[in-house]
């Protein structure tokens, strides 16, 4: 996957709304208005949230009848979830004194002392 989808993932899980219907999802199909029943605010907002989450790749809406119900795909959360095992592994590689090492007091160079 492409990095920038990896940023739209990442964006998409930023915000609280649409970490908090993937949540829902992971129960099973809804509709929008299921989606939308514990949140105050308008249906287009939560249409909105829910545009972001499939430009994301994070649900997909099908056709029955007259209903488009949402479902969830997690296979970009497994995009996230490799990314930052990736990162997690190379930190948890890095030696705790190069980790550590931003605690550290900032030496100024002009003063020739710690901040």
């Amino acid at each position: 996957m492409a990095s920038d989808d990896l940023s739209r993932i990442l964006a998409a899980l930023a915000d609280p709304t649409r970490r908090a219907i993937i949540a829902r999802l992971v129960s099973g199909e809804a509709s929008v208005t299921e989606l939308a029943a514990p949140f105050a605010m308008s249906m287009p907002a939560v249409s909105r949230h829910l545009r972001v989450l499939e430009r994301a790749g994070l649900v997909r809406r099908r056709q029955d009848a007259q209903r488009r119900p949402c479902r969830l795909d997690t296979g970009p959360l497994d995009v996230a979830s490799a990314w930052l095992g990736g990162i997690i592994a190379d930190a948890d590689a890095t030696p705790a004194a190069v980790r550590t090492k931003r605690d550290a007091p900032v030496s100024d160079p002009q003063q020739g002392t710690a901040k």
